[in-house]
C-alpha cells in the first residue's frame, strides 16, 4: 500500500512540473514581435552612414579601423540560427576584412553581437558588443551603440539598408 501512495504522489509531481507555464518575462504578444522585428534583420545589409560625435576617433568592434571604414561595410545577418558575417571592403586605406559573428536580441531590443575567430565556437566566446535596435523595417533598421568618451555619453547611430535597395 506505501509504495502504491508514493507511486502514486510520485506520479502526480511528474504531471505538476510537466504541465507548469514556462515563466520567460514575455508574453505571447510580445514573442511573437520581438521575433518579427529579429525575422526583418535577415539577409544582406550595407551600412549607408554612421552618426556619432566627430570630435572623437572611434574605432568599432575592436577592429582598429576608423568608424569611416564601416561606412559601406556589407552585413549578412540569418537570424534562424543568429549567426551572420561583416565585411570591410579595404577602400581609402580601410582594412579588408571577412569577420563572422553571432547575435541574439533581447525583449528589450538590445542586440548582442560576438565575433567568432575561426575554429572558434560561439558558446566559447565572453565578450563582446551591445547595441539597441531601432526602427526596423524590411529595408533599414538603426543599431546605437552608447560609449563614453571624457566622461561623456554618447550615441554611435550604424544606420543600415538593405543591399539592392
Amino acid at each position: 500500500m506505501r509504495k502504491l501512495f508514493f507511486l502514486g504522489m510520485l506520479g502526480t509531481a511528474l504531471v505538476a512540473t510537466s504541465c507548469s507555464s514556462n515563466k520567460t518575462g514575455v508574453s505571447a504578444g510580445e514573442a511573437q514581435a520581438l521575433r518579427a522585428d529579429v525575422m526583418k534583420l535577415k539577409g544582406q545589409w550595407d551600412i549607408s552612414n554612421i552618426d556619432f560625435d566627430r570630435n572623437y576617433s572611434i574605432k568599432p568592434f575592436d577592429e582598429g579601423a576608423s568608424i569611416n571604414c564601416f561606412v559601406g561595410s556589407s552585413w549578412t545577418l540569418i537570424p534562424n540560427n543568429y549567426t551572420g558575417t561583416y565585411t570591410l571592403h579595404g577602400e581609402n586605406g580601410c582594412p579588408s576584412k571577412i569577420q563572422a559573428i553571432t547575435f541574439s536580441v533581447d525583449k528589450n531590443s538590445v542586440v548582442s553581437i560576438k565575433k567568432v575567430g575561426d575554429g572558434e565556437k560561439a558558446k566559447r566566446v565572453l565578450s563582446g558588443y551591445k547595441l539597441m535596435l531601432e526602427n526596423p523595417t524590411a529595408d533599414s533598421f538603426t543599431l546605437v551603440q552608447s560609449l563614453t568618451a571624457d566622461g561623456k555619453a554618447m550615441d554611435v547611430r550604424y544606420n543600415f539598408v538593405r543591399k539592392g535597395k
